[in-house]
């Protein structure tokens, strides 16, 4: 009773506070108002997505600061199309999921694994799961990058400048989570952004030493003035490099991946395959038994 009445009130704070914010907040102009990025067709919402923003405006007050940078960089890094405060209010309808649902078996006597499995199924099971998408994204842009530096270093090649070349990039190749980045260093480049800022902060978005490798290398081009050609060249090779030396560290970690399976599950049936007949042979004909009736 005493939890019915806690749910109660939570949802009577959360409507009250819904209540009291307005359902229209600043609007900003983007980039595809301000004519940088053609217009797309967006895709027709329905009614349970717009309630669903609604409800998210609640969390508000509450995704400020340190809470809210850190949400933004990890749903971008992720590439998750929703806000901070949709991201909260997954959490929150979630754990109020697995309360409501976990409410008839639970006693006074399981208060702890009541709550305990609602926090950790709902508040920090979406946390495990951006932290995966986050690091599903990592890999794709560490495989990816040494393909995309050649790709660049053809086109400076041929006799391209690196805007140019950046372009032409984007514009031909096949969509891809590298791609993307690169055309979001072009727009912000377009929008008015140094090529150095726009790089430095595709390196710092993902933090990956790769991509640093290649934002400084290209920022010490820039700078000292030395060919754009010979630095990406040069860097292509490094990735390929690495990108080998990578492949050799995951064959190498194989043998102890395939351990674990090989003792648990494929060495008890061979046991049993073996030792069986003849533990049945020895329970049928036990020698120690016809010594024992001679």
């Amino acid at each position: 009773m005493f939890e019915f009445i806690l749910v109660c009130v939570y949802m009577c704070s959360l409507f009250f506070v819904l209540g009291m914010i307005p359902v229209e907040w600043e609007k900003r102009p983007s980039l595809e108002a301000l004519g940088f990025i053609p217009a797309l067709k967006k895709k027709k919402r329905g009614n349970l997505f717009v309630i669903f923003k609604i409800l998210s405006k609640i969390n508000k007050p509450f995704c400020i600061g340190a809470m809210r940078a850190r949400l933004v960089k990890d749903l971008a890094v992720a590439h998750v199309n929703i806000t901070p405060e949709e991201f909260l209010l997954i959490k929150e309808l979630l754990l109020s999921a697995v309360l409501v649902i976990m409410y008839p078996a639970v006693n006074a006597d399981m208060m702890f694994f009541y709550f305990g499995t609602a926090i950790v199924v709902g508040y920090y099971g979406p946390e495990y799961w951006l932290r995966g998408k986050i690091k599903a994204v990592k890999a794709v842009i560490v495989k990816q990058l040494p393909d995309a530096i050649d790709l660049l270093g053809l086109c400076v090649n041929a006799g391209l400048d690196f805007m140019l070349s950046l372009k032409w990039v984007v514009d031909k190749s096949p969509k891809s989570v590298m791609i993307e980045e690169l055309n979001t260093v072009l727009q912000e480049i377009n929008v008015g952004k140094t090529r150095r800022d726009a790089i430095k902060d595709l390196a710092s978005r993902y933090e990956l030493p790769d991509l640093s490798t290649f934002a400084r290398t290209l920022i010490q081009a820039d700078k000292m003035g030395t060919s754009v050609t010979e630095a990406l060249n040069i860097l292509s090779e490094d990735m390929r490099i690495a990108r080998y030396r990578r492949g050799e560290q995951m064959a190498l970690k194989a043998p102890l991946k395939m351990l674990v399976p090989l003792l648990l599950f494929i060495f008890p049936v061979v046991g049993i395959l073996v030792a069986g007949p003849i533990m049945l042979d020895f329970v049928e004909n036990n020698p120690f038994k016809q010594m024992k009736t001679n």
